[in-house]
């Protein structure tokens, strides 16, 4: 068997080309949600809508979405095919657990079995999928953030990796990653978590093998709808944290972002920009899973029948 015709490579194909679509189609509501949530001119949607027309015109609305681009195509290819392989992996584990008995720790002459049947294979997967995409893309997320915020001081690609890596050394390119994998892997892992367990249940319910691609956007928008809500905090902190240089203050950790955001908003400022990021991540979540599904149906076709 070739490279290309492994299962993986083609999930990996068919999340690449999923996030692309998605985020050509959704680029403005990126745009306006990030400026939101920074803090960055009006506080409502329509206002930021309009600001972005007047300050750069309707291509503002499409502001770093190049960066964009080249930033969500490996992101979403490596975290869909790595949640793909994880939980398929996970599950097959388990199994054989199940025959041949847990793996155990020898603690002197004490052997304790490992309590990992509570593990949930898609749960573990969620969380892999969101550390490995942010490791492997997490540069191209500040320089996307730095050209949607201050397009006047980074107004290309490459002169804004020149200059953060020139001002702020490698580590610019680095900056929040910790924030960043903190946010990211209770989002990433309720995420994936509710898309296949809403998805399992409702094939489940209504006795189908596979679902239509308006039930498979709904169901995507409400994974995406519930993750957000509940890590929208730690992602406030982390968009202070990233671009806090570009503002003359940085807090020093997520903790001292967090405080500062609750000292001069109180509680609800941590969720600033809340419905602007629902307006952007429904439909993207919605609009991805649908795409990704359509394509794995593709490539993955002579898989399915092989196996059946």
């Amino acid at each position: 068997m070739t490279i290309l015709g492994r299962r993986e490579v083609r999930e990996f194909a068919s999340g690449a080309l999923a996030g692309a679509m998605s985020k050509a189609i959704l680029a403005p509501l990126e745009t306006i949600r990030t400026r939101m949530v920074v803090g960055v001119g009006s506080r409502h949607i329509f206002g930021t809508f309009v600001e972005i027309i007047e300050q750069n015109g309707w291509q503002g609305l499409w502001a770093g979405n190049t960066i964009n681009m080249l930033r969500i195509i490996p992101t979403q290819a490596v975290e869909l095919a790595t949640f793909e392989c994880v939980k398929r992996s996970m599950a097959e584990a388990q199994e054989k657990w199940k025959d041949d008995g847990y793996p155990k720790i020898q603690l002197g002459n004490l052997k304790i079995e490992l309590p990992l049947h509570f593990l949930s294979p898609v749960a573990i997967g969620g969380a892999a999928a969101g550390i490995a995409g942010t490791l492997a893309c997490h540069p191209l997320e500040v320089v996307k953030d730095r050209l949607t915020i201050s397009r006047e001081v980074y107004p290309t690609i490459r002169l804004a990796f020149s200059k953060i890596y020139q001002t702020e050394g490698i580590g610019g390119l680095y900056s929040g990653l910790g924030p960043t994998l903190i946010g990211m892997i209770p989002y990433s892992t309720c995420y994936f978590f509710m898309y296949d367990t809403i998805k399992t249940s409702y094939c489940r319910l209504h006795k189908k093998s596979s679902l239509s691609r308006p039930e498979l956007v709904l169901i995507g928008a409400l994974s995406g709808l519930t993750a957000s809500t509940i890590s929208f905090p730690l992602e406030v902190a982390r968009k202070l944290l990233m671009v806090g240089a570009l503002k003359g203050k940085c807090p020093p950790n997520m903790i001292a972002a967090l405080s500062e955001v609750i000292k001069e908003e109180g509680l609800l400022g941590l969720y600033r920009g809340w419905r602007a990021s629902c307006l952007k991540v429904m439909p993207n979540s919605g609009i991805t899973w649908m795409f990704y599904e359509a394509w794995k149906d593709i490539l993955l076709a002579d898989k399915d029948k092989q196996r059946a």
